[in-house]
């Protein structure tokens, strides 16, 4: 066996042992979630006065949030992290490159949960002012068309056009912003983490709008953030995207305004 050969099947083995990992993180992710992230589903549809949290109803929103992100994310951010595990392996360094993808991983996912804390917080002044409904969807339109909207606008903006190309690229991410030792593999996940919070994190507050536990819309969240990450070329999609979510959340911010004011009368 040549050393060519040699290393190319290490490099295999490397990212094998990389993929499985990442793929057993997003299915029992997933699986968490089909099975109702420990909430009584049961009473969903239930009218219900805003009641004060509990701690422990504080931390399960908190864990529903983070592994509902760690089901939506981690697959588009897979690219990355095997890439990351192949240069690993051919520096020919004593680190292993499984450890620092699984280290790089973890930055990653540490991001996503401070995203999880502002998503709870968030939830939580929402329900108090009695504005979710038991599937955590908003019950205003004025509400729910705002957040359309913003959505849209926030797709159209240099600012995701910027962290879209980090993270659709994971080979210029890595050039630019590559780290040596464990310690940097952390911060690498770290920074790759924060740049699809800020690819996305627009897309995920239209859950507040059909439903933070709607599992169809939290699918088609997850399909569509692939499809923007993966796809060559994929700006026109998110232009596409914005425009359509300007004009969903006109129409919806239009029905709300026309129901207060018949209301009112």
């Amino acid at each position: 066996m040549t050393v060519t050969s040699a290393l190319e099947q290490t490099l295999r083995h490397d990212r094998l042992i990389v993929a499985i990992g990442i793929a057993t993180v997003v299915a029992f992710s997933w699986g968490y979630l089909l099975a109702g992230a420990g909430i009584d589903m049961s009473m969903a549809d239930m009218p219900m006065d805003p009641e004060p949290w509990t701690p422990a109803q504080a931390w399960l929103m908190f864990a529903m949030w983070w592994v509902m992100m760690v089901a939506m994310m981690v697959p588009s951010a897979a690219p990355t992290i095997l890439l990351f595990a192949a240069i690993k392996r051919k520096q020919a360094t004593t680190e292993s490159p499984v450890i620092a993808s699984w280290l790089f991983l973890a930055g990653y996912l540490v991001i996503w949960a401070g995203f999880s804390v502002v998503a709870v917080l968030l939830q939580w002044g929402l329900d108090q002012a009695g504005l979710l409904s038991g599937m955590m969807a908003s019950t205003s339109s004025v509400i729910a068309g705002i957040i359309l909207i913003a959505a849209g606008l926030y797709q159209l903006t240099p600012l995701k056009r910027a962290c879209l190309r980090y993270c659709q690229n994971p080979l210029l991410f890595l050039s630019s912003y590559w780290q040596r030792g464990a310690m940097g593999a952390l911060r690498m996940g770290l920074q790759h983490g924060g740049y699809c919070v800020g690819c996305c994190w627009f897309l995920m507050a239209l859950l507040f709008v059909v439903g933070v536990m709607n599992l169809v819309w939290i699918a088609a969240v997850a399909i569509y953030v692939a499809f923007e990450k993966l796809l060559p070329r994929s700006e026109w999609l998110s232009r596409i995207a914005g425009v359509g979510l300007i004009l969903v959340g006109a129409i919806v911010l239009a029905r709300g305004f026309t129901a207060t004011v018949s209301a009112s009368a």
